[in-house]
C-alpha cells in the first residue's frame, strides 16, 4: 500500500504566532544545517539518526539550537534520511559504472556487496565512483518544522467548522495553536513549511482512502500522445485537458512581463543606492520587488495545472485497461529554431507532471502503463504505421491527399509500437527510421497496381480516409 500527501494550509494566522514558529524554524534550519555538514560525507555514511542524536547529547551540541529535544531529534532523523536517499541515488549510477567496468562476475559480486553495505570506502575503485558520482550537500532549508504523531493536539470548534492544530512552541509546555482551511484533521508525523505568511502541513495517507484508488478503470487498451495545447490526446481521436495550453501560455507571457517590469525596478534601485539615497532602494525592494504575492499565483497556477492533468488521464483510464504512451524523460533537441516565445513557451511545458499522472493514476486504479518508443510516432501513417508523411504544425500530410491530426495519428502509431517486437524503448531514432523505411518497402511491393486515373478506383486500392479534424475554436 503505497503513500500520498496531503497539504493543509493555515487560515487567519496572526503575525505573533507565526514568528514563533518562524523562530523556531530558523533555530531547527541550524541543526539541520549541523547535520549535513558533519554526516553528508563518508563519515556518516554507516551512522543513523539515533547514533549521531547520542552523539550530540553527549557532547552538548544539541543545547546550542535552543528548542526543545522532540524537534531537534525529529529534524535531525529528517536530515539523515535525506542523505541516505542522495547516496542510495548516487548507489544505482555507482552500480552501473561498476557493470560496465567489471567484466568477472565474482568481482561484479564484491563490489555490489560493498555498496549495499556501505563499505565502498574500502575500495579504492568504489571510493573513486561514489566520490563522482555522490556530491557533498549543504542545506539550505531554514523554514520547516518535523512534528512527531504524539507531539501535537487536533480539535474542532463546533459542528463541521475547520480543524485546528496546536503544536509545540519553543518553550516547554507552550503550544501554538493554528486554525486550518480544512475539516479533515491530519494524522501521522507532520512536516510545518512556513511561506508567505501562511503554514504548510504536509501529512501522507494511505492512496486507498483515495476516489480515485477505488473507481475502476476500463477494459480497452489506448494509445495516447501527450501535446503542448492539450494534456493528452488518445487513439480514439479525443483530446483531454484542452485548457492546458491557454494555461501554459498566459503564465509564460505574464512571467515575461513581470520579469522585464521587475527589471527597471531592479535598475532603479541600484542607481538609487549608487546616488546614496537607501531609504529610496529600501522602499522599492519593500513595496515592488517582493515574492510573496509572486509565489502565491505560483503555487494557485501550479494546482491549477495539476488538477487539469490529473483529471485528463482519469478520463483515459475511465476507458483503459492498458494505456500505451510515449517516454518524454529525454530533454528537446532543435528547440532553437523554434523562436524565442515558442522556446520560452515550451520550457514552461509540464511534460514531466503528465509523466507523473500517468505513473500514478494507472497504479491506483488497476490499469497498466505501457511505455514505447516515439520516434516518428507522429509522421508515420496509421494505417500501415510505417509509410512517413510531412508533418506541417497539427496535420499529418500523407500520400493520395490524406490529413490527419497529427496528434492522433500519433496515438493510433504509439498504441501500436506497444506491441511491436521491433522497435523497442531504447532503440535508437535512426535505426527506427531504418526500420520504418524497410518495412514501408516491403508495404509497397505488396500493393497492387495503381490506375493513374483517379475517376475509377481499383480494387482493394488506397482510399481517403475521412477523419474528423480538430476544432480550430
Amino acid at each position: 500500500m503505497s503513500k500520498v500527501t496531503r497539504i493543509a494550509w493555515s487560515k487567519g494566522l496572526n503575525a505573533g504566532k507565526y514568528a514563533q514558529l518562524e523562530e523556531q524554524a530558523r533555530r531547527l534550519g541550524r541543526a539541520r544545517s549541523e547535520v549535513w555538514q558533519r554526516y553528508g560525507s563518508v563519515s556518516g555514511a554507516q551512522l543513523g539518526d539515533r547514533a549521531v542524536r547520542d552523539r550530540w547529547m553527549a557532547d552538548g551540541t544539541c543545547a546550542s539550537f535552543g528548542v526543545l529535544a522532540n524537534p531537534w531529534k525529529e529534524t535531525v532523523r529528517d536530515a539523515m534520511a535525506d542523505i541516505r536517499a542522495c547516496r542510495e541515488a548516487a548507489k544505482v549510477k555507482a552500480r552501473e559504472a561498476v557493470r560496465r567496468h567489471t567484466a568477472d562476475e565474482h568481482e561484479r559480486r564484491r563490489l555490489y556487496r560493498l555498496l549495499k553495505a556501505d563499505r565502498w570506502a574500502d575500495d579504492r575503485y568504489l571510493s573513486r565512483v561514489m566520490r563522482k558520482y555522490w556530491r557533498r550537500g549543504h542545506n539550505h532549508t531554514g523554514n520547516q518544522i518535523v512534528v512527531r504523531s504524539d507531539q501535537y493536539t487536533t480539535w474542532t470548534l463546533g459542528d463541521g467548522g475547520n480543524v485546528w492544530l496546536a503544536v509545540p512552541g519553543l518553550e516547554r509546555r507552550s503550544r501554538v495553536a493554528i486554525p486550518l482551511n480544512t475539516t479533515v484533521a491530519p494524522a501521522g508525523t507532520l512536516r510545518l513549511i512556513l511561506r508567505g505568511g501562511r503554514v504548510e502541513v504536509h501529512h501522507q495517507i494511505d492512496d486507498s482512502t483515495l476516489k480515485s484508488a477505488q473507481r475502476p478503470c476500463g477494459s480497452r487498451q489506448v494509445g495516447v500522445d501527450k501535446g503542448y495545447t492539450e494534456v493528452l490526446t488518445d487513439s480514439d481521436g479525443q483530446h483531454h485537458g484542452t485548457e492546458l495550453g491557454q494555461l501554459l501560455t498566459t503564465q509564460s507571457d505574464l512571467r515575461k512581463r513581470k520579469g522585464v517590469a521587475r527589471s527597471k525596478l531592479r535598475a532603479i534601485r541600484d542607481r538609487a543606492i549608487d546616488a546614496g539615497n537607501q531609504a529610496k532602494a529600501e522602499r522599492i525592494d519593500r513595496n515592488n520587488l517582493g515574492t510573496v504575492k509572486r509565489d502565491r499565483q505560483a503555487a494557485r497556477w501550479r494546482a491549477r495545472v495539476r488538477t487539469v492533468t490529473y483529471q485528463a488521464v482519469n478520463e483515459v483510464v475511465d476507458k483503459a485497461a492498458l494505456v500505451a504512451a510515449e517516454d518524454l524523460t529525454k530533454p528537446f533537441a532543435g528547440r532553437k529554431q523554434l523562436g524565442r516565445n515558442t522556446s520560452r513557451r515550451l520550457a514552461a511545458w509540464t511534460k514531466g507532471l503528465t509523466a507523473q499522472a500517468l505513473h500514478d493514476v494507472p497504479e491506483r486504479r488497476g490499469s497498466a502503463l505501457v511505455l514505447v518508443n516515439a520516434a516518428y510516432t507522429s509522421q508515420a501513417d496509421p494505417r500501415d504505421h510505417c509509410t512517413l508523411g510531412a508533418r506541417r504544425g497539427d496535420l499529418l500530410h500523407l500520400s493520395g491527399g490524406v490529413v490527419w491530426d497529427a496528434d492522433h495519428a500519433a496515438a493510433i502509431n504509439i498504441l501500436h509500437r506497444a506491441s511491436d517486437p521491433g522497435i523497442t524503448l531504447y532503440t535508437p531514432y535512426t535505426q527506427v527510421r531504418q526500420i520504418l523505411q524497410e518495412r514501408a518497402d516491403r508495404h509497397r511491393a505488396r500493393l497492387p497496381a495503381q490506375d493513374s486515373s483517379p475517376a475509377v478506383p481499383q480494387p482493394g486500392g488506397e482510399r481517403t480516409i475521412q477523419v474528423p479534424m480538430r476544432n480550430s475554436a
